[in-house]
Order: structure tokens, then sequence, then C-alpha cells
């Protein structure tokens, strides 16, 4: 096969893993079929127990090419796992959208951030014998300002193998203004970026899968949109899930995760890979 026409080798990551036992189960599900080929676990989720990270790695294994990764967690409604981590709303996380308000006033103190990512860094480490392939954030938390600074420091002392994920993405000006959200994530990634280069820590050559998930939408075309133009080595993040009561609890995100799973385990997914010339391999 020559150059030319060689597939676009993508990592497509489910986010969450340790969240409930119906996102578990249904990213087990997809890294054994094949329609996976990363996932990112939480720390300081519910469902995280022995059991569930030996299924993972079970999984994984029947899998050539499975990354499993750290989901660092910093914001509400879940709770740290170091001692006087501050801001904290009660005795939780703060909710995400002012902890980067406080983040872009320069509010926050590195330190604090620093060693929560090194403690969680530390309980996957313990749960998964060995260093996590990768680290990125809930809600996107290691890209906003100074939260990424005490990220970085903590994934380069003690995972500097581990690459990271930044959210952008080279797209045209227009296909920027028709989403704020991946334009907010674009602005943020290009700081995160030259932090993380500084760093010598790598990371993936771009972005895709932030969509409104508040609004019914065709999965199977934002695939669609999110492929073209990915480049090798880009990433499309995803969150493929079964509803259950602890989900309900914990996250707005609940429906659509089943239609995430559905389109991702179905016979249209893995044409759309064929037709657009992209493997998970």
């Amino acid at each position: 096969m020559s150059a030319a026409t060689a597939p676009r080798r993508i990592w497509l990551c489910a986010d969450d893993y340790g969240i409930s036992p119906g996102v578990n189960r249904a990213i087990r599900d997809l890294i054994e079929r094949g329609r996976l080929n990363a996932t990112s676990v939480m720390m300081v989720g519910p469902t995280i127990e022995r059991a569930e990270v030996e299924a993972l790695q079970a999984s994984a294994k029947t899998s050539a090419r499975c990354a499993i990764g750290l989901h660092v967690t910093m914001s509400a409604p879940f709770r740290p796992l170091t001692m006087h981590f501050r801001p904290l709303d009660g005795d939780m996380f703060m909710p995400f959208p002012k902890l980067l308000r406080a983040g872009l006033m320069r509010r926050l103190d590195r330190e604090f951030f620093r060693n929560e990512v090194k403690a969680q860094l530390a309980a996957f480490v313990e749960a998964f014998g060995r260093p996590p392939d990768f680290v990125d954030g809930h809600q996107h938390v290691q890209l906003y300002p100074q939260v990424r600074d005490g990220f970085v420091d903590a994934v380069g002392e003690v995972a500097p193998k581990a690459w990271v994920r930044q959210g952008g993405r080279d797209l045209p000006l227009a296909q920027r203004l028709a989403s704020p959200k991946a334009m907010v994530l674009d602005i943020l990634s290009a700081q995160f970026r030259r932090r993380a280069g500084s760093a010598g820590l790598s990371f993936n050559s771009g972005f895709a899968g932030a969509y409104d998930f508040t609004r019914t939408t065709d999965f199977g075309e934002l695939m669609r949109q999110f492929l073209d133009g990915l480049p090798d080595g880009g990433l499309v993040m995803c969150h493929p899930g079964f509803v259950d009561d602890i989900l309900t609890g914990l996250d707005p995100m609940t429906d659509v995760r089943e239609r995430e799973h559905a389109y991702l385990a179905g016979d249209a997914f893995a044409q759309l890979l064929a037709d657009s010339n992209v493997t998970l391999g």
C-alpha cells in the first residue's frame, strides 16, 4: 500500500471508566468488539474497585492496541484524594465553570493541583500495576489556566513517558465559529501545548468529539464530521455507556451515552471507518 493510501491511525477514546457499572460495561464491550482503542479511568469514581480494574485489563488484552489512561478529575460532584485541597465547594471539587473562571482570574494555587494529580496518578499505578499510557482530564480540566501548570508538573514528574491530551485542531474559521465549545477548547489547548511541550511531554496531533450533549443529534453524522480531516495520530473523544442509577446521580450525560454505544457497536460505524480510510489498529 502506498503512502498516499495508507489509512490514518487515530485514537478513539472512551472517557469516564469508573463513573458507573453501566459505563464500565459499555466501554469493555466496545473494546472487545475492536471499536475502541483507548479509555481513560476516573480514579476518584465510585466504581473503580479491583474487580472493575481486572475486567478492564482482561478486555484490553483482547485488543491489539488498547491504551489505558488516567482521567484526571477535579470538578464536582467528585472529591479529592488529597487532604487540604483547595478550592472546594463543601467537601467536593468546584463545578467546572467556577474552576475555569478562577483559573482565568489567576486565583488558583498550582501546588494543590499538582499534588492532587500526583495522588490520582499514584492511585492508578497502585490499581493497574504500571503508569498510565496517557493522561487527560474530566471536563477538560487539564487545559484550564493554572490547573494545567500543576497537571503538567505532576505528569512530568510521575509519568513522563505518558502522552497528554490536548483539545485543539486546525479548522477553518467558519467551522470554529459554528462550535463555540470547540473554539474555547482550541484556544485553551494552544496554551496547553506550549506548556506540555516545554516539559517534554508528547500529545495527540489533533482532537475531535466535542458537541452539545443536551441536544438530540445524529451521532453518526457527528462522527463523520469528527473524522473529516483529523490528522494521523489524532484523537476522538466519546462517552459510551449504559444508564444506571449511579450514573444518573452523578452526571447529566445519560441517554446520549447509550446512543453513542449503539452507533459505535453497529455496522454503520465500521463502514464509516472504511470509507474514511481510518483505522483504530
